[in-house]
């Protein structure tokens, strides 16, 4: 990207780490909450339920203060 700005190559390489995080971010707890069954409660929560929700905040968390730290240019 030489002939970019380099105002203009930071703005698009942020962009670039939000979606990429951002997607990485959902396929994980898709796979983990959907395909194996974690997010669904069948009567009363189980153990895997309760260790998803739990790593799913946790990350959900982690993710947000990814995204305010790159995009208070602290990264």
């Amino acid at each position: 990207m030489s002939g970019i700005e380099p105002e203009a190559q930071e703005f698009l390489k942020r962009v670039m780490q939000t979606v990429s995080t951002g997607m990485l971010f959902l396929l994980l707890h898709m796979t983990f909450g959907l395909y194996f069954n974690w997010a669904f409660f069948e009567g009363t929560p189980r153990i895997g339920n309760i260790i998803y929700y739990i790593v799913f905040l946790a990350s959900l968390a982690g993710l947000i203060y990814f995204y305010y730290r790159l995009w208070k240019g602290k990264l």
